[in-house]
């Protein structure tokens, strides 16, 4: 695996760190009057979840990692486990529901979802960031309400609130961001 220096260190990079993977979420270069420039970087551990304020100095040597990225199609899921199927060679594989978060109820059956591999250790799975769903439950408009920029609370078919445009109504289909959960678009 490459070695890069301290300042090469970039928010999306992938780094073994004290024996562990970590992600660079941010990335900031400090100048101070006194002593070296350093990089003073926030880790998130990729098994875990744990955070870490690291500072690197340019002469400090961090391995970068690279993942691979697989599309797999999201089967089923049984309780606490979710089981992916390769498209190329048709292999399943079980991961723990809780790899996906709070992004969970979005995953749909038959759902293509890229996931990162270290080796042959799934760290990540990623949704796509586009996602439609159905309005369970929502207000009935209210006239005269729909002039100004408002939106009203609604409950999608998975469970999950978010915040819709007036001129939608209970049972429509709406496109919501998996990243954001915010409503984009009618589908």
């Amino acid at each position: 695996m490459p070695k890069i220096n301290g300042n090469e260190i970039r928010p999306g990079n992938i780094l073994d760190h004290e024996g562990a993977l970590w992600a660079a979420v941010k990335v900031d270069h400090v100048k101070p009057g006194k002593g070296g420039a350093f990089a003073q970087v926030e880790l998130k551990n990729l098994r875990d979840g744990r955070k870490l304020n690291e500072r690197f100095r340019s002469a400090d040597k961090v391995e970068r990692v690279r993942l691979d990225q697989k599309d797999q199609q999201f089967l089923f899921g049984d309780g606490e486990m979710l089981t992916f199927m390769d498209s190329e060679t048709y292999e399943q594989i079980a991961l723990p529901a809780d790899i996906l978060g709070d992004r969970r109820p979005f995953l749909q059956d038959g759902m293509t979802v890229k996931i990162e591999y270290y080796g042959e250790e799934a760290l990540s799975v990623s949704l796509p960031q586009k996602v439609v769903c159905k309005v369970a439950e929502t207000e009935p408009v209210v006239k005269g309400q729909t002039a100004a920029n408002s939106f009203k609370p609604a409950t999608l078919d998975n469970g999950v609130r978010v915040m819709i445009p007036p001129f939608v109504g209970q049972d429509e289909d709406i496109v919501v961001n998996t990243e954001t959960f915010e409503y984009q678009e009618r589908a």
